[in-house]
């Protein structure tokens, strides 16, 4: 009796605290979807405080002022390309480094935690050497003046899990799959990458959620109003002596709401992704 008491207490304990952890996570988008349908001086005066009139002024006038959808392609341009290079290269390059056989027995592992020092490194560290670059160049302020640095940003992170992975894939399937006649790309395309899907999709989210809400080289880079993205929304309600809260907000809430549909969608593939680490079976 003693034992069962302690794993009821326990399970209790348990679920006392996701849901005091669930609901912090929550209050602050909680807040946020109040504050859109505040005014501006209520906002500044009374935040935390009941709207005195519910009313959907504040998403009209972002509607109003932003070009939603023109902001969603030039978006999904960058998301759609970016993920899709940064995961073809680093899938090759990690494929190598775990497949291949070098001189050096330690060039792989060299290589390797070379390309996991981007992780240490600032993404504002980056923004004048990448700018510098850009303008040499001639791209800048285009989409390929973004598009590569994305890619090179989502090196360290993809090859970290792409490596972790492959390390652990059993090298008997492999060697079946040669010997019944495939060859290098048939044995990743029908053999290795099947296994690898949740991998696959972690990697793809992680990427695409990383370029859609990417702020700094966008607002640095994109010289051209028409190409803005939506991470540069707050921009268009900013004015000289000015700031438009309550349009920000609104507009935010329109933002993230069909990211978080999207996210929730595919988080158990997330989770699968990031444990995975060996094959069972």
């Amino acid at each position: 009796m003693c034992e069962k008491m302690k794993q009821k207490i326990g399970r209790t304990f348990f679920y006392i605290v996701v849901i005091t952890v669930t609901f912090l996570a929550l209050v602050p988008f909680l807040w946020s979807i109040l504050l859109s349908f505040k005014t501006n001086s209520e906002i500044v005066n009374s935040p935390m405080s009941f709207p005195s009139v519910l009313s959907l002024d504040n998403y009209k006038r972002a509607l109003e002022t932003l070009n939603l959808s023109k902001m969603y392609v030039n978006t999904l341009i960058l998301v759609i390309t970016s993920t899709f290079f940064s995961v073809v290269f680093t899938f090759m390059s990690s494929y190598a480094i775990t497949r291949m056989t070098y001189r050096r027995k330690r060039f792989p592992n060299a290589l390797y935690l070379f390309l996991l020092l981007g992780l240490a490194v600032p993404v504002y560290i980056l923004l004048f050497p990448i700018y510098r670059i850009d303008s040499k160049l001639g791209i800048l302020g285009s989409y390929t003046g973004l598009i590569l640095p994305y890619i090179a940003v989502n090196i360290s992170f993809n090859t970290l899990l792409f490596v972790g992975f492959l390390r652990n894939f059993p090298a008997e399937l492999e060697e079946a799959a040669i010997i019944d006649g495939c060859n290098l790309f048939q044995v990743c395309t029908k053999i290795v990458m099947p296994v690898m899907k949740p991998t696959f999709i972690t990697v793809i989210l992680f990427n695409a959620i990383y370029i859609f809400n990417e702020y700094p080289f966008a607002s640095t880079f994109i010289t051209d109003t028409s190409r803005s993205t939506l991470s540069m929304m707050a921009n268009m309600f900013k004015g000289q002596y000015s700031m438009d809260y309550a349009g920000i907000i609104a507009a935010s809430i329109m933002i993230i709401i069909p990211e978080l549909i999207f996210y929730s969608f595919f988080q158990r593939y997330i989770i699968s992704g990031m444990t995975e680490g060996a094959i069972k079976g």
